[in-house]
């Protein structure tokens, strides 16, 4: 087994591959894993005034924008999942998160929150065109993305047994399982579960790191898009699906709902349970 770790999307991006290789190809496979991930950094960071996340974020309302493909399709999932879940995952939260200081404010200030659509309406070839001012954030989805097009560079480069992980996001190639360790939210320091994954992806998300106190307010680095308001619980949530593009998104599903059986989670052939 060989290891090597990057800082990408805000964590730090593990991959771990099984297969005997000599050093030219085991060095050939990371870097196009590697690679495929930075080009996703690039195309979605809220950072990078470059990327596709902030020409849209700058764009003034009516503006048909063009974005690269993947951002097309992330954005896609995005607003159905938004519809599926009554509104539950907003992307256009980064209005909330940036007056809560977990995402920088704009020069031009902050447009209000609306709980309603997320501000896109998608267009003919990858195309979106913005229906009123909002601030989006990929965040809740687009590390989940980077992993699974981490997996297909992989899969290109003749690796059949690998497994990604992205700060928590999971995906494992091959019919032989990685033990992936789930942190228990009571013992920060430590994990409770150990799930045996194999060809599915795993995804996990909580308040443990982020949630805190602003005056009497508590709040955290994920947004109920129903209300606009923080979602503060103590427990955390675990989502296996087919994609970590799913898994990923779906975990803040059910952190809103508070329900580990959502009717998304059967649509997307997703499981999740609740610690």
């Amino acid at each position: 087994m060989k290891c090597r770790a990057q800082p990408w999307l805000g964590t730090l991006v593990d991959i771990r591959i099984a297969d005997v290789l000599d050093v030219h190809q085991l060095a050939a496979a990371f870097a196009a894993a590697f690679d495929a991930i930075a080009t996703i950094h690039r195309l979605m960071s809220f950072h990078d005034a470059d990327s596709d996340v902030s020409r849209i974020n700058a764009a003034p309302v009516g503006t048909c924008i063009a974005v690269d493909a993947h951002t097309a399709r992330v954005i896609g999932c995005a607003v159905q999942l938004h519809a599926g879940s009554d509104g539950i995952f907003n992307i256009s939260c980064a209005t909330r998160l940036a007056r809560w200081a977990y995402l920088p404010s704009p020069a031009r200030g902050l447009p209000p929150y609306h709980a309603g659509d997320c501000g896109l309406r998608p267009e003919s070839d990858g195309h979106f065109r913005k229906t009123r001012d909002v601030l989006i954030d990929l965040g809740g989805i687009a590390k989940g993305y980077a992993v699974d097009i981490a997996i297909a560079a992989l899969q290109q480069a003749g690796i059949t047994s690998a497994c990604v992980n992205a700060g928590g996001d999971v995906r494992v190639l091959g019919t032989t399982p990685f033990a992936i360790a789930i942190r228990d939210p009571a013992i920060i320091t430590g994990s409770s579960v150990t799930v045996d994954l194999a060809n599915a992806a795993l995804a996990t998300s909580a308040t443990y790191f982020s949630a805190r106190k602003i005056g009497s307010q508590h709040v955290s680095a994920m947004v109920d898009g129903r209300s606009g308001e923080a979602i503060s619980t103590p427990h955390s949530v675990t989502v296996q699906a087919a994609d970590c593009l799913h898994a990923d998104a779906l975990t803040k599903v059910v952190m809103a709902s508070g329900d580990a059986v959502h009717p998304l989670l059967a649509h997307h052939g997703a499981q999740a349970f609740i610690l």
